[in-house]
């Protein structure tokens, strides 16, 4: 393991999405996207290993985090030139979000929660954080690995949530990727993470500032949903197919959504 990479996992790691809140409102993915075969593989992170904590390892703030390693995402496959550097959201921004979508309160250390990835998604849509909104956001069936292989490739990247046991920390820990193990050590809390790759085994995300392999077995025992979200930056990219998506359909739909 390199001194870079050993530096990451000797890092502090929390966790911190709440349980899954439910809303029969939620848009569904499979509505809006045409049933076309996904590539093998997708690579959006374009090899950038270090994605910056986003205060994770301080706080239970993973729900935002995932949020600048999307905005990272997005924005690096704007043009040839762009650095992550200059993507990435200042700690100031990430704390700011947490505060105002999941009630953290920097003078009580109790109030240091976490979120539930659906409350931060509507907050995002609504508010922004530093001026970066997205503009909709529609839920792939999370036990459907055709699904989550169609956001990824469409729209950059998913936005998952998911029970993380205590195997999945000692194998972070130990530098290894997410397997399946016959006795996983019981539920350590659960994680909101971006996962901006895939290939046929597998699939990464980012978390605690690097990127995470895990099978897709692991994915589809743990994982308790997933999210994909149209961004500006995406569109501007030209990433994204409009034959693939119904946009307009996606668009009109929202609005009847009252969050």
């Amino acid at each position: 393991m390199s001194f870079e990479r050993e530096r990451l996992y000797q890092r502090n790691r929390k966790l911190g999405k709440l349980p899954p809140r439910l809303d029969d409102r939620t848009l569904k993915m499979k509505k809006y996207v045409s049933p076309a075969t996904p590539p093998q593989a997708v690579y959006w992170s374009k090899g950038y290993r270090s994605w910056g904590m986003m205060l994770n390892d301080n706080l239970g703030d993973c729900t935002i985090a995932a949020v600048g390693h999307a905005i990272q995402t997005w924005k690096i496959n704007l043009g040839k030139n762009v650095n992550l550097a200059r993507v990435t959201l200042p700690d100031s921004a990430i704390e700011l979000a947490y505060e105002q979508w999941c009630s953290y309160n920097p003078a009580d250390p109790s109030t240091d929660q976490g979120g539930v990835e659906l409350d931060v998604l509507n907050d995002w849509r609504q508010s922004g954080i530093s001026g970066d909104k997205i503009l909709a956001y529609a839920d792939p069936d999370p036990a459907s690995v055709l699904h989550v292989k169609q956001s990824i490739f469409l729209f950059g990247g998913s936005y998952i949530g998911f029970n993380v046991p205590q195997s999945a920390m000692d194998q972070n820990a130990a530098g290894q990727d997410w397997t399946v193990v016959p006795d996983d050590g019981g539920i350590a809390g659960g994680h909101a993470v971006w996962c901006p790759d895939y290939n046929p085994t597998g699939l990464w995300c980012i978390t605690w500032g690097m990127r995470q392999f895990m099978t897709w077995e692991f994915f589809e025992k743990y994982t308790d949903e997933s999210h994909a979200l149209l961004s500006r930056d995406w569109l501007t990219s030209g990433n994204l197919d409009p034959t693939g998506v119904d946009l307009t359909t996606l668009q009109s739909d929202l609005q009847g959504v009252v969050s």
